[in-house]
């Protein structure tokens, strides 16, 4: 599928276009009158649709009109004599995406093509990612990445996530203990139970019994009513209990008795309420270390534990992770996901990031609200973030295909047309970066 659709009647000026578009290396398909490029249009839309404003048949405006109503986003440019300006203003206020008067340079029609190509693939690209966030069966890519760690990380996951075995979380704060946790209930058979979560550091200690094991009416001054705790709330689910480390002594101790029993009872109660349930825990500290941590506690926690790899240590992932969480602030936001300057692209590899993945998807939506990076901290002595110039060039451009085949579900037409790149040169970097478009179909 090509890139434009050309549309005027005279065969010099298609033919001088032809050769302005090639060494612009932009394919682009050529018509001589309107009919003929609607007809081709039923098989597939281009990115762009340049046309004459006066054509036989069904001139430019009418075409204009037509495909207005066939997908308002698709850009149209007008090509237009001198005495055709005012018709052309009009059709800018109606939909129109800009128009060139007679007689044009190449590079001015060059530039206008490429704004216009490029707000074409943020368009698809937005409507994609909308549509799968609308979708409950269509929720994307939980954990993105595909530096080694990551791998293995995501490799762990689909061996216990439908066991029934506890599981602990280690990581710094920010590297996504809690979307790990919900990925490991979402791909388990308690998926369709709770998942609660509960943060052990942010529960004040006179309260935590409370909070996690519930309380019968009258159990303590203010208990005026039964509450059912987090424990017993993700019955059949899943208990998420973030910051172990900070749960008090008294707290651990009770605790190991309910994972030891898989039993409970209620603050001011004597009856043994059963639990079916998965626990999850998570600490940024190593709780064998920790003095005021039970060490029987951290063994029982201990069946399995599953490492997340600080951002500086996955710098390869990170312009795919930005792209990704871009995406998400447009569509929050309602506004289109700007391209990102090769500056910013350096800015964001120089960065130490201490705040993870959490930083750098609120760098994100600051950059969907502010239009720049400015308010990030690089290291005095980061030049490239550990990546040569190549490594950067490499690791920018596989983001960006793996992006557009996840968005696509692995098309190879549609991921042609978002990146505007011929077939073979999208399959030569497909097997450069050892990209494999089955990975990306939707199931």
């Amino acid at each position: 599928m090509s890139t434009v659709f050309f549309i005027d009647d005279e065969y010099d000026m298609r033919l001088a276009n032809e050769q302005t578009f090639a060494l612009a290396d932009l394919e682009a398909e050529f018509f001589e009158d309107a009919e003929s490029a609607l007809i081709a249009m039923q098989t597939s839309l281009p990115l762009v649709v340049i046309s004459d404003i006066r054509l036989p048949g069904i001139t430019g405006q009418q075409l204009l009109n037509t495909l207005q109503k066939q997908d308002p986003d698709l850009p149209v440019i007008l090509i237009t004599g001198h005495g055709d300006i005012s018709m052309a203003v009009e059709s800018i206020q109606t939909g129109a995406y800009d128009f060139i008067e007679k007689p044009f340079s190449s590079d001015r029609l060059i530039e206008i093509t490429r704004k216009a190509i490029e707000k074409r693939q943020l368009t698809l690209e937005n409507r994609a990612l909308k549509k799968a966030l609308k979708s409950k069966d269509t929720l994307g890519p939980r954990i993105i990445g595909d530096t080694p760690s990551i791998v293995t990380l995501k490799q762990m996951i689909a061996r216990v996530a439908d066991s029934h075995a506890d599981i602990l979380l280690f990581g710094e704060t920010g590297t996504g203990k809690e979307l790990v946790a919900r990925c490991l209930h979402e791909q388990s058979q308690r998926s369709d139970s709770n998942f609660v979560a509960v943060n052990c550091g942010a529960v004040p200690e006179n309260l935590i019994e409370s909070e996690l094991y519930g309380h019968e009416k009258g159990a303590f001054t203010g208990a005026d009513s039964q509450r059912i705790g987090k424990f017993e709330f993700a019955q059949g689910g899943t208990l998420f209990l973030d910051e172990i480390e900070s749960m008090p002594m008294q707290a651990q101790v009770r605790l190991l008795r309910v994972l030891q029993e898989r039993s409970l009872e209620r603050v001011g109660s004597n009856k043994a309420i059963d639990l079916d349930i998965r626990i999850i825990a998570a600490t940024k500290v190593d709780l064998k270390e920790m003095p005021n941590f039970r060490q029987d506690l951290y063994y029982r926690l201990n069946m399995v534990t599953l490492d997340l790899p600080p951002l500086r240590h996955r710098k390869e992932d990170i312009a795919q992770l930005f792209h990704h969480f871009l995406l998400v602030a447009a569509s929050r936001y309602g506004k289109a996901a700007p391209a990102l300057p090769a500056h910013s692209l350096q800015a964001l590899l120089s960065h130490d990031w201490p705040g993870n993945v959490r930083e750098l998807r609120n760098a994100a939506e600051r950059f969907i609200l502010l239009g720049s990076l400015s308010d990030l901290n690089e290291p005095e002595n980061a030049v490239n973030g550990g990546l040569s110039l190549s490594q950067q060039v490499d690791a920018f451009e596989k983001t960006l295909i793996e992006q557009a085949l996840s968005l696509n579900n692995g098309s190879i037409k549609d991921t042609m047309q978002s990146l505007t790149l011929p077939r073979k040169t999208l399959y030569d970097k497909m097997q450069k970066h050892a990209i494999e478009k089955q990975r990306f179909k939707a199931d």
